[in-house]
């Protein structure tokens, strides 16, 4: 018994720190993401879901994926991404393609200006981020662990 008292001692003593950290995390994350966010509105018309959706579009076999493929690579909700694809199509930047094996399935396509578009951005998101980064101090926090994926 005496070691399990010990063992929630030592976690109670760790808890705090560890929830410090991480709720600084959420925070740096919150805030490169709102400066990425803001210079991508400014500067292209895009909203940082739509930068990334493009993105993940141009890196997908044919610049296509299923509708709820790109959501679960978003991290959004299919009707989320689905009202998001449609703002892109009314731009130009994506069409909407039927699945020739399944009917109710949808593609998400990139068009060429969609992808004119993200190739425009793509250098202003890259040194924002790189800003950002700095700014907030992760520049070795990132280094050692693409260090460690590598």
């Amino acid at each position: 018994m005496e070691v399990i008292a010990d063992a929630r001692e030592e976690s109670v003593l760790i808890m705090p720190k560890r929830t410090d950290a991480w709720l600084k995390l959420v925070h740096v994350v919150t805030d490169v993401e709102a400066a990425l966010g803001r210079m991508l509105q400014e500067r292209h018309g895009l909203g940082l879901s739509e930068y990334r959706a493009l993105q993940i579009l141009s890196r997908s076999p044919n610049s296509e994926l299923r509708m709820q493929e790109l959501a679960s690579h978003l991290r959004l909700n299919q009707s989320s991404v689905s009202r998001m694809v449609e703002r892109l199509e009314r731009s130009g930047l994506t069409v909407r393609d039927l699945c020739p094996d399944d009917k109710r399935g949808v593609f998400a396509v990139l068009t060429d200006k969609g992808r004119s578009r993200l190739e425009s951005a793509q250098p202003d998101y890259e040194a924002a981020l790189t800003v950002a980064i700095k700014e907030h101090g992760c520049n070795e926090l990132l280094s050692a662990s693409f260090a460690k994926a590598g």
